[in-house]
């Protein structure tokens, strides 16, 4: 006889005929009322699973729509019930949905006064916030450089040229002043510029630091979780 714990474990999982091909899906195990064992199973079939067939798995009451049941699937029925799944007809791996007449549903049954037809979806929304930070110090910092600055300055200078003039009536006397023939030196004192250089401190321009307030765009990226609900057909 299958086990009531081992049955709950075939929810979900596929069942197979005698021949080796894939019936469908366990969605549900009903139990037999009178020894509370596990007897049927609801396999939804089809392509996304919209239909849904019982299977026996354990003895029952004779009841005939359970006798064509157990014929369809080829197990022997008797008044003591039928072999069990266990017995090797057909495996199994899941469960299912909806009941034979007089079976009870093995899962929970969640209708009551406390809950209705109507399901409350949720979902995480993301709130970002902004918080105030330090993000660095600045500070204003003097320094001396050095560098070479070139300009031309014009400067004059003396030169000495000779300038020659005949003697004439007006000349004459001073010309002939002193002896004949001697000799004679005369010197002559040249100036000239030259540059000057003279280095002051000047004061060019006043610095202050300022703080600008900029605006920038950041993106923010967080996983959040929400319900999604959809219906099945039981049928």
């Amino acid at each position: 006889m299958t086990q009531m714990t081992d049955a709950y474990d075939w929810h979900g999982r596929a069942l197979v005929g005698q021949d080796g091909e894939k019936i469908g899906k366990v969605d549900e195990i009903y139990v037999d009322e009178q020894n509370q064992q596990p007897e049927w199973a609801q396999v939804t079939t089809g392509l996304f699973g919209t239909s849904s067939s019982f299977v026996p798995l354990a003895g029952a009451t004779s009841q005939e729509e359970e006798v064509e049941l157990f014929r369809h699937y080829g197990i022997d029925y008797t008044e003591e019930g039928s072999v069990t799944a266990a017995g090797g007809h057909a495996s199994a791996g899941g469960a299912g949905a909806g009941a034979p007449a007089g079976r009870e549903p093995a899962g929970q049954d969640v209708s009551g006064p406390e809950t209705d037809d109507v399901m409350t979806r949720s979902e995480e929304e993301l709130h970002v916030g902004k918080d105030e930070r330090e993000r660095g110090r600045a500070r204003l910092r003097k320094y001396v450089v050095t560098e070479e600055v070139q300009q031309t300055v014009p400067v004059w200078r003396e030169e000495v040229r000779l300038e020659r003039e005949p003697i004439t009536d007006a000349n004459v006397e001073q010309a002939t002043e002193g002896p004949a023939i001697s000799e004679e030196e005369h010197e002559v004192v040249l100036y000239e510029e030259e540059p000057v250089v003279e280095k002051r401190a000047v004061p060019k321009e006043r610095v202050r630091m300022i703080k600008d307030t900029v605006t920038d765009e950041e993106q923010i990226s967080e996983e959040v979780r929400k319900e999604e609900i959809e219906a099945e057909d039981g049928r």
